[in-house]
């Protein structure tokens, strides 16, 4: 009996222990500075590091509505009337917007790029999947608009993290004319789910139950509020979702759930054969500048 209440108990431990360092895995993940990515960009020759500097580019910081600092930079075109706003991957930073900026400079957008929070030199002390980080977008985008003329346009794009925040946002901010979203996730929980699975052959009950218990109390975040397909039948702006074939960290079955729920308004979506998690740019970047190209000029936003 002694034994079997000792049994019990260490379970009990080691379940409970275990709930607790996933859930802080996820809140608090293990992000890289800002030169650290800057380093890997240029290593890995993602930019043109001369061609970037010629860029004009303005520091900004914004507030966000959670009481800490966002940093950005703003890379403006004289007279130009399009920005586009690039969110950034997990554990990463704004240096891993840079290798998409050419994409959209061409057709005379405005850009910029950011740290999310938690992230690079912005403030926020944990990573919420999208939940608060969508209303820090919305800042950005007031923002750039507040430098446009008022018929001036604004899109969004995002990568990874980003590209889910992209979405989430779009849920709740119709003023956008378009998103772009490379390997996003369409539900957290299912995410965390298959991460579970692939990394630790471990099933999702209870342990996953129990790290979103501690997630609440930790960041006030809560799984199933991170969501992006449940807003995406109610988006009528244009979506595009590319995600490579071979990712396995997020699945491109979830940008194809998320393709298929869209009901109104123009969507797209495009599986890179040879690619997985965002390196759909990386390993076909003129076939992927191609899609951008036709998705733009079907919006009439391209510019010769």
């Amino acid at each position: 009996m002694h034994i079997a209440l000792l049994v019990i108990i260490v379970v009990f431990i080691l379940l409970f222990g275990s709930s607790l360092l996933f859930a802080t895995k996820v809140i608090y993940p293990k992000v890289l500075s800002i030169d650290e990515t800057r380093q890997i960009e240029l290593e890995n020759q993602r930019f043109n590091e001369t061609e970037y500097k010629q860029w004009q580019q303005n520091g900004v910081n914004l507030p966000s509505p959670f009481g800490y600092q966002l940093a950005c930079a703003y890379f403006p075109i004289p007279g130009a009337q399009k920005t586009i706003i690039i969110s950034h991957g997990i554990t990463y930073s704004r240096y891993g917007s840079i290798k998409y900026m050419p994409l959209f400079r061409k057709h005379g957008f405005n850009i910029l790029i950011y740290d999310l929070r938690n992230h690079g030199l912005s403030g926020g002390s944990n990573t919420t999947f999208g939940l608060y980080e969508k209303f820090d977008l919305q800042i950005l985008v007031d923002w750039a608009f507040q430098q446009l003329d008022s018929d001036g346009i604004v899109g969004t794009m995002g990568e990874s993290l980003g590209a889910a925040t992209t979405l989430q946002h779009a849920a709740i901010d119709n003023r956008i004319s378009f998103a772009i979203a490379d390997c996003p996730y369409s539900d957290l929980t299912e995410l965390l789910k298959y991460r579970l699975k692939e990394e630790y052959r471990l099933p999702a009950f209870p342990l996953l139950n129990l790290a979103n218990l501690f997630c609440k109390l930790l960041a006030r975040m809560d799984f199933e509020h991170i969501s992006p397909i449940k807003g995406i039948p109610a988006i009528t702006t244009p979506i595009y979702w590319i995600h490579g074939q071979n990712d396995d960290y997020i699945p491109p079955e979830m940008s194809e759930q998320m393709y298929n729920a869209k009901i109104d308004g123009v969507k797209k979506i495009h599986i890179v054969p040879n690619s997985a998690h965002a390196e759909a740019l990386i390993n076909n970047p003129v076939e992927y500048g191609n899609k951008i190209d036709e998705f733009l000029a079907e919006l009439h936003l391209t510019e010769a």
